[in-house]
């Protein structure tokens, strides 16, 4: 949430969810995130695109709604793009004791990602499926950078929460795991060791929930329309279909280089889809449209069983010609604007 005319953030979430709460009945749509500056929505399980957009909409709809109620704007964006002061940590025992032991400087300040859970039979498949999708998710990543500003700079980077959430001690690409009870096992000695508090903490960029029966994939950035959104979940399922079909061929996880995987995520956030891409697979460097269109070859077949193929071609043609969110966002400032009309331009994108 942000000032409506300065774009600065603005600690107001749990009044936000409180204007909400009676137009929202039983089940709050708007829920609280660490930060009192960032508000979470989270959509019902779709298998149609078309009423997945419907969702999300109307969950932005209600998130718009809610703030002008109170006398602010929400921000579609993974980064604060104005200075402010660190901002409280949300109501209740776990966010304080997160916000101590981590500090000020990362749950003081907006990192907003977009989480997309695709349904998995089971947790030992979910653990399977993460092991195949690690090549690909760089490009998920490049495809929604969306925060090259924070706290009224240009950071340099076209995904900069991705390097401000880099500073979690269990972040970044997820290991290969033998099974499910090796992932557990891990987690446990995570959390018995005190880096991080609950096994919540386990930031990687693909996990099995500890909640639902989903893999959850984190790598990207928030989006700042519907449509992007649903593009970037379009390409998560089509990707963990293509995974499990090379799971049921008995299949082993594609063999890459932990490092050169680290290298990859590293330059999808600093350049976005405005630089080169790291093929994973060969080490060199590759245009990142043309590592998009590998990805895209890698799971047409899933997308077209989906009926997806079609609205996955347009998007990203959309995209590839208006340029990324990132690039857009900087496209403001080189024509003369600043920071803060960076901040109204992601508020005028919360609906389209």
């Amino acid at each position: 949430m942000a000032d409506p005319v300065s774009g600065v953030a603005m600690p107001v979430s749990e009044d936000v969810i409180a204007a909400d709460a009676p137009a929202a009945g039983p089940v709050g749509r708007l829920k609280p995130e660490t930060s009192l500056a960032v508000i979470e929505t989270a959509s019902e399980p779709h298998r149609e695109l078309s009423r997945l957009a419907d969702d999300l909409r109307s969950l932005r709809s209600a998130a718009a709604t809610a703030a002008e109620a109170v006398g602010c704007a929400v921000l579609p964006c993974a980064t604060e793009p104005l200075p402010a002061p660190p901002s409280p940590p949300t109501g209740g025992e776990r966010y304080r004791r997160i916000y101590e032991k981590y500090g000020a400087r990362i749950f003081g300040h907006m990192t907003c990602g977009m989480h997309i859970h695709i349904g998995m039979p089971d947790r030992e498949r979910a653990v399977a499926v993460s092991n195949h999708l690690r090549p690909w998710l760089p490009a998920l990543q490049a495809l929604a950078a969306n925060s090259p500003y924070a706290l009224g700079e240009d950071t340099g980077w076209a995904s900069f929460r991705s390097v401000w959430w880099g500073y979690m001690p269990v972040a970044g690409p997820a290991p290969v795991f033998a099974s499910a009870a090796a992932y557990d096992a891990l987690l446990d000695q995570l959390v018995a060791s005190g880096v991080i508090l609950d096994r919540k903490m386990a930031y990687w960029f693909a996990r099995p929930s500890e909640f639902v029966p989903t893999i959850e994939v984190r790598v990207t950035d928030v989006c700042p329309t519907a449509d992007t959104a649903v593009l970037l979940a379009a390409l998560t399922r089509a990707l963990v279909a293509t995974c499990q079909e090379e799971l049921d061929t008995g299949a082993p996880p594609p063999a890459v280089s932990g490092q050169l995987l680290a290298a990859a995520h590293w330059q999808a956030a600093r350049y976005g889809m405005e630089g080169d891409a790291v093929d994973v697979f060969t080490g060199h460097p590759v245009p990142a449209w043309s590592w998009v269109e590998k990805l895209v070859k890698h799971i047409t077949p899933a997308l077209s069983d989906a009926g997806d193929l079609a609205y996955v071609t347009g998007g990203l043609a959309e995209l590839r010609a208006h340029g990324s969110w990132a690039a857009r966002q900087r496209g403001i400032v080189s024509a003369g604007g600043g920071p803060a009309d960076v901040a109204a331009y992601l508020a005028s994108l919360l609906l389209k």
